[in-house]
């Protein structure tokens, strides 16, 4: 079956499924879906950071600081995520990744989905899948953030960026 074929929970504004949909049809239609983020860090805390393939279905050839992807039909988010990471790491054994929160992704173009946002350690060598990564270092999340207006990063992994770091600020 090819991506486009993966069958996936429709949801409305507040995260309630109310239909299914072929993959490539709830991006060609705008359909609202749900998505796994995780950031993943190495043993000595640097991310995980990758250049998507020109092949993908959405934001090819973009980079990213989270691994993760689309939650199956049926799927929950806490199931997705550590398929998702270990799909995308090319490992097996990780550690299941801890949930942070969820928010809603709306470009306005017609690009949205309920997103839920994990992280993870990951000790492990990594192997990610040539089909979905074209290159990928674990960076110290200073250069990351030196790397954020010069390269072309995914615009929702920008949100969930953004509002983890939101997440993470103490309370004043």
């Amino acid at each position: 079956m090819s991506a486009a074929d993966e069958l996936l929970d429709i949801v409305d504004e507040n995260d309630r499924v109310i239909g299914q949909s072929p993959r490539g049809e709830a991006y060609a239609r705008g359909l609202r879906h749900r998505c796994v983020f995780i950031q993943a860090r190495d043993g000595q805390g640097r991310l995980f950071v990758h250049r998507r393939t020109p092949t993908k279905l959405v934001f090819p050839s973009l980079y990213d600081m989270f691994v993760g992807g689309v939650v199956g039909a049926g799927e929950t988010y806490d199931d997705a995520a550590p398929r998702e990471a270990e799909e995308e790491l090319g490992v097996s054994g990780l550690p299941r990744p801890e949930p942070l929160f969820r928010f809603l992704y709306d470009d306005g173009a017609g690009r949205s989905w309920w997103s839920a946002v994990y992280q993870v350690r990951c000790e492990l060598p990594v192997s990610p899948q040539v089909e979905e990564v074209a290159w990928h270092a674990f960076l110290p999340e200073e250069e990351v953030e030196r790397r954020l207006s010069a390269w072309e990063w995914v615009p929702d992994g920008l949100a969930a960026y953004e509002r983890l770091k939101e997440h993470r600020r103490p309370a004043a």
